[in-house]
C-alpha cells in the first residue's frame, strides 16, 4: 500500500472527538503535519484524559471546541462540512465501568448515537472511524484472535463499546453513513494518562518506572498481552478513514506478537534504568474481570489497508520514558498518589 492514503488528507476537514486524549492528541498532530485542517473535540471530564498540554506546540494549527459529545445541538452543528470523523470519544476504564455503569452507558451508547444522528442528518456523506477495543471479545477461545471471535465481554465497559461499535456497523448498512471500527489492543505512548491506574496497566507501569517505584504484577506474570505503539495507532486510524475497503466493518488492530506482563516489566525497568518489580495476588475486583492471554491477529486489517505495527516495543517505551521524564510535571498532579495498583 502506498503513501497515496497521507495524501488524501491535504485540505480535508477532520474532527476528532475525544481530541485532546491520548490517542486523540496524537492523531491530530499527524493530521496537522498532513496539512488537514483538524477541529478537536473534547469533554475534559476530569480523569478522562483529556489534557491541554497534549497539544502543546500544534495548537495554533488546529481548532478545539470544549463540549460534551452527548448534547445533540452540539454535534448536529460540530460534524457539519467535515469529511472524515475519527471518533475516539469515550470511557475507556473497565472497573470504572464496574462502579457506575450508568456513567458509562451514557458516555459509550448515548454518545455514540448522538454523534452518528448528527452525521444522519446533517452529513451523511462523512466518514466516521470508530476507537473500538479488544475487550469486547473477553475471554480468549484461541490465540491469536482474529476478528470471527465470539463478541463475549467480561465488563460493563466491553458490553459499551461493542454496542456503540454496532451502531456505527447499523448506521454503515442502513443509513449509508460510512463507517468502520478498529478493535485496537493495549495502546502505549506519550501523552497517555498517567495520573491514576484505572484506564490501561501500562501507562500506570511507566509511571512508576520513571518515579523509581515499586510496579506489581498480578500472580507469576505469565499472562500475554499484544502492544501498539500510539503512532502506529494513529497510522491505523489514517488509513481506514481514507480507504473506503474498510467500510462497514471491524478489524483487530495489534502488537507484533505476544509478551507476558514480566517480559513488559523486565524491559519497561531497563530502559527507565528505575524502578522494580513485585509479584502478588490478583485483586478480586480486577480478576472477576481479567480477560486471561489475549493478542490479536491483525492480518485482515494488514490485508485491506497495508498497515503494520512498525515500531519495536524496546523503541516504543524508550520514547515514551523520555516523554514524560521531560514532561511529567504536565501529567502527574501529585509525586506520589495512594491510588492502588
Amino acid at each position: 500500500m502506498s503513501t497515496g492514503y497521507l495524501d488524501f488528507y491535504r485540505g480535508r476537514s477532520v474532527l476528532v472527538t475525544g481530541g485532546l486524549g491520548f490517542i486523540g492528541s496524537n492523531l491530530a498532530r499527524r493530521l496537522v503535519d498532513l496539512g488537514a485542517r483538524v477541529l478537536l473535540v473534547d469533554s475534559l471530564i476530569p480523569d478522562y484524559g483529556g489534557n491541554l498540554f497534549n497539544i502543546e506546540g500544534i495548537a495554533d494549527r488546529l481548532q478545539v471546541n470544549i463540549a460534551d459529545v452527548r448534547q445533540q445541538s452540539s454535534m448536529n452543528h460540530l460534524v457539519r462540512d467535515r469529511a472524515v470523523i475519527f471518533n475516539l470519544a469515550g470511557q475507556v476504564s473497565h472497573i470504572d465501568s464496574m462502579r457506575d455503569p450508568y456513567s458509562d452507558l451514557e458516555i459509550n451508547c448515548r454518545s455514540q448515537l448522538t454523534i452518528l444522528e448528527a452525521c444522519r442528518y446533517n452529513n451523511p456523506g462523512v466518514k466516521v472511524v470508530f476507537a473500538g477495543t479488544r475487550q469486547v471479545y473477553g475471554h480468549a477461545d484461541s490465540l491469536p484472535v482474529d476478528e470471527r471471535h465470539l463478541v463475549r465481554p467480561t465488563d460493563v465497559n466491553g458490553i459499551n463499546k461493542a454496542a456503540g461499535e454496532y451502531y456505527h456497523l447499523v448506521y454503515n448498512n442502513v443509513f449509508g453513513i460510512r463507517a468502520c471500527s478498529l478493535r485496537l489492543t493495549n495502546v502505549y505512548g506519550p501523552r497517555q494518562l498517567i495520573r491514576h491506574n484505572r484506564q490501561g496497566f501500562i501507562g500506570w507501569f511507566i509511571r512508576l518506572a520513571i518515579e523509581d517505584r515499586t510496579i506489581q504484577i498480578y500472580g507469576d506474570g505469565s499472562q500475554l498481552r499484544d502492544f501498539v505503539y500510539v503512532d502506529d495507532a494513529a497510522d491505523a486510524f489514517l488509513r481506514a478513514g481514507a480507504i473506503d475497503a474498510c467500510n462497514g466493518d471491524v478489524f483487530n488492530v495489534g502488537g507484533d506478537g505476544p509478551v507476558s506482563h514480566r517480559e513488559l516489566a523486565t524491559q519497561l525497568v531497563k530502559a527507565a534504568g528505575s524502578g522494580r518489580v513485585e509479584y502478588v495476588e490478583w485483586p478480586a475486583e480486577k480478576k472477576a474481570i481479567d480477560i486471561g492471554d489475549f493478542y490479536a491477529d491483525s492480518s485482515k486489517f494488514r490485508g485491506a489497508t497495508g498497515w503494520t505495527p512498525a515500531t519495536p516495543l524496546a523503541d516504543g517505551l524508550g520514547a515514551t520514558i523520555a516523554f514524560y521524564r521531560a514532561h511529567l510535571s504536565r501529567y502527574v498532579t501529585e509525586s506520589r498518589p495512594a491510588e492502588p495498583t
